[in-house]
C-alpha cells in the first residue's frame, strides 16, 4: 500500500470444507427449503450483519427463493464463502485499534512459558488468551510479551 499497490484480502468463511462439499451442503439444504429466501437460509452459514452485504456481493437476489437458484448462482455463492476477496483500503490509526474478548483460559496456561496445560507442545500468546485490558497500549504490550515468551519458549530457548 504504501508503494502505491492496491492490497487484497482472501478469506476463507467455511474453511472446514471443500468446495465440492459447500456445494452438496448448498445442494441439499436448498432440497430440505425449497421455499425459503436465501437470505433466510444464509441465516444458519453467517452472521446476521454479513448476510446483505454478502448476498449483494454475489449478486443474487436477496429474497429469491433458493428453489428457484440456478447453478450459475450457487456456484458465486460457493466462490464467494471459499475465496472472500474484500480490498484494504489503508490502516487506521493504533489510537483506534480494538481488541478481542475471550479466548483460551489464563488457568489452562503456563505463565512461564505460554505452554498450554492441557497439550504440550502447543503454546498461546496475544488475543488468543482471555486477556484483555484498557485501550492505550495495554493489549498490544500483552500481546508482543506473550508473542515473545512463547516464540521463545517453543524453540526451547526458555527451556
Amino acid at each position: 500500500m504504501n508503494e502505491g499497490k492496491t492490497v487484497y484480502v482472501a478469506i476463507d468463511l467455511k474453511p472446514g470444507l471443500s468446495e465440492e462439499q459447500l456445494d452438496a451442503r448448498f445442494l441439499r439444504d436448498f432440497k430440505a427449503n425449497p421455499k425459503k429466501s436465501l437470505r433466510s437460509l444464509l441465516k444458519f452459514f453467517l452472521p446476521q450483519r454479513m448476510i446483505d452485504v454478502f448476498i449483494s456481493m454475489a449478486g443474487v437476489v436477496p429474497d429469491k427463493q433458493v428453489s428457484q437458484i440456478n447453478k450459475e448462482e450457487r456456484h458465486k455463492l460457493v466462490t464467494l464463502f471459499k475465496r472472500w476477496q474484500l480490498e484494504v483500503s489503508g490502516a487506521l490509526p493504533v489510537e483506534q485499534a480494538m481488541i478481542t474478548r475471550g479466548g483460551i483460559s489464563l488457568k489452562d496456561i503456563n505463565p512461564q512459558t505460554m505452554e498450554s496445560r492441557i497439550i504440550s507442545g502447543l503454546y498461546f500468546a496475544g488475543e488468543m488468551l482471555d486477556l484483555d485490558a484498557d485501550t492505550g497500549g495495554f493489549n498490544l504490550q500483552a500481546a508482543f510479551s506473550t508473542g515473545y515468551l512463547a516464540g521463545k519458549s517453543a524453540s526451547g530457548v526458555l527451556k
